[in-house]
Order: structure tokens, then C-alpha cells, then sequence
């Protein structure tokens, strides 16, 4: 399958990728990842792999869309929980300013 990432064109095939992301370690997930065989990636992990660009130069977005047309599994980045009783942004203010009247 041909796709652009990072204005580069490449012609990608679901096989290759998995052989090429054989014996690597996943680093830790902290954004977008993509199920290859058994094992969960960051998707610029494995678009540095595929592509032996930096990973500055392309986006997880680019990597995402290509591997999904291959057929891969990916999943956007996990949510972000709220700070549990932290209360509004004026509540939080308000208690980091301190009790009332004293001045």
C-alpha cells in the first residue's frame, strides 16, 4: 500500500511491517499505539522503524492512518482522568489563595 509520511512517499505491506517490528522492545505508551502480533507500540515507534526517519518529522496522526489501511489495530491516546475533588478552576484558585480576611 503507498502512503506519505513526512512528504516521503512509501509503499508499505502489512508482512514487512511486522517482520520489521520483530524483537523490538515496546517503549512506553504515552499517545497513540498500535496492536502489532501480541505486543503494543507507540505509534512513532514503530513509524521510526518503518520509515528510518526521525520521529520528529512526522506525525502520529500520518503513521496512524497508514497502518490502519494495512489493517492494524490503533488506538488513540487514553484520556485524561480529571484530578479527583480538585473542583472548579476558581474553586482551586480560591484555595490557593487562602482563607478569606486576612490581608
Amino acid at each position: 500500500m503507498r502512503c506519505v509520511i513526512a512528504r516521503f512517499p512509501f509503499d508499505f505491506v502489512k508482512a514487512d511491517v511486522q517482520q520489521s517490528m520483530k524483537g523490538i522492545k515496546p517503549e512506553p505508551i504515552t499517545g497513540e499505539s498500535v496492536i502489532i502480533g501480541r505486543r503494543h507500540y507507540p505509534v512513532k515507534q514503530v513509524g521510526e522503524v518503518i520509515t528510518r526517519q526521525d520521529r520528529r518529522d512526522f506525525t502520529a496522526g500520518e503513521v496512524t492512518r497508514a497502518l490502519t489501511r494495512l489493517g492494524f489495530t490503533c488506538r488513540s491516546a487514553p484520556p485524561v482522568a480529571p484530578a479527583t475533588g480538585a473542583g472548579s478552576p476558581l474553586q482551586v484558585a480560591s484555595a490557593l489563595l487562602g482563607p478569606a480576611g486576612h490581608i
